[in-house]
């Protein structure tokens, strides 16, 4: 069992990583140096959006795992 959550862990953490790193992608160099590009408040659509909601979905997922193996391996 610990094994089995120990993969999904690592798989789900690496999902994670690449949907956050595409988001990032989109938004350029302006973020890096504090300029406005819209954040929170603009509206997503199309892929946007189904990537935004992708990584909601892994952070829940890596969460409840995480949480998981800290009970199980006590």
């Amino acid at each position: 069992m610990e094994t089995f959550l120990y993969i999904a862990l690592i798989i789900t953490s690496v999902g994670l990583i690449a949907s956050v790193v595409i988001q990032s992608k989109g938004a350029g160099l302006g973020g890096l140096t504090g300029a406005d590009t819209g954040g929170v408040f603009s509206a997503r659509r199309g892929i946007e959006k189904t990537l935004f909601r992708i990584t909601i979905v892994l952070s829940v997922i890596f969460f409840i795992l995480a949480i998981t193996t800290v009970i199980i391996t006590g």
